[in-house]
């Protein structure tokens, strides 16, 4: 009976992983599985943090938005092993009472991997190495895309089923991101709580974080408030998606910023479709 309540959890486990959540945390695609995102993300801010966690808004009735679509991509190479892949295309626009500049292109590319360490009734423990690498654009652009350099990530993932109490999971990760040239090195930390509402509707919150190590050229007068060197960000995720199929689905998001430093101050609406098999 134990055995069976145990293949039971981990069954609904991976269902609540595979479905309600956007990069499936600690949990990797089985052989020959995947999970596709497309979707569509508008950013818009006209308040920035200051270096001292202050929010304001920007100067000269200053107005900043990302319009950008995004593929997310996991494959299972093994059950264990988890190839991960991002692609963005971005439209920005930077304006105030006297500029208007605009920007649009190829963003960063993620390429990384997933590798399952421990799966047990205790839990899933993995690691994960990601390389951001720079798109097609250059930072001497008036509106850049981005940093224009290499950054390479190695994170620890935990994820445990919340059942009985809960149809759900929670998921836990911590990392340390290298960041070529000048900005300045990163802790990276996330918490997510998600959770099925029924058999088609589920629901996801998480809370993802950047703490600056303050190790870089503080270069951030680029034209792009959100690619500053040195800079901390937390922001809050809260997602509600529907299952049309058991194969695919859609999601809408609200992602605001809640705290930071030297960074753009907005938030994010998205709207998505996902694939996945099995």
């Amino acid at each position: 009976m134990n055995h069976v309540l145990f293949r039971l959890s981990v069954t609904l486990l991976i269902t609540a992983a595979t479905a309600a959540t956007a990069l499936a945390g600690a949990w990797t695609a089985p052989k020959g599985g995947y999970y596709e995102k497309l979707s569509y993300n508008y950013y818009y801010a006209h308040q920035e943090f200051s270096r001292f966690g202050g929010r304001h808004e920007m100067a000269n009735d200053g107005r900043f938005s990302d319009n950008n679509i995004t593929n997310y991509l996991e494959y299972g190479l093994t059950d264990r092993l988890t190839v991960i892949n991002s692609l963005t295309y971005k439209w920005l626009r930077n304006e105030d009472n006297s500029t208007l500049t605009k920007g649009h292109g190829l963003g960063d590319v993620d390429l990384g991997a997933r590798y399952k360490i421990l799966d047990s009734d205790k839990g899933i423990f993995s690691s994960q190495l990601l390389v951001k690498i720079p798109g097609a654009y250059s930072k001497n652009d008036p509106l850049p895309l981005g940093n224009d350099q290499t950054d390479v990530e190695l994170r620890f993932l935990y994820g445990l089923s919340l059942y009985p109490v809960l149809p759900g999971y929670a998921n836990v990760e911590f990392g340390y991101r290298w960041r070529d040239q000048d900005p300045s090195d990163e802790l990276r930390y996330l918490v997510e709580v998600g959770a099925d509402l029924g058999a088609k509707f589920y629901t996801r919150a998480k809370l993802d974080g950047i703490t600056s190590l303050n190790n870089g050229k503080r270069l951030d007068a680029n034209g792009n408030p959100t690619a500053t060197n040195n800079f901390d960000l937390g922001k809050l995720d809260l997602a509600v998606g529907y299952k049309v199929a058991p194969s695919w689905g859609i999601e809408i998001a609200y992602v605001p910023a809640l705290y930071g430093q030297n960074t753009a101050a907005g938030a994010t609406y998205t709207a998505a479709v996902y694939f996945k098999a099995p």
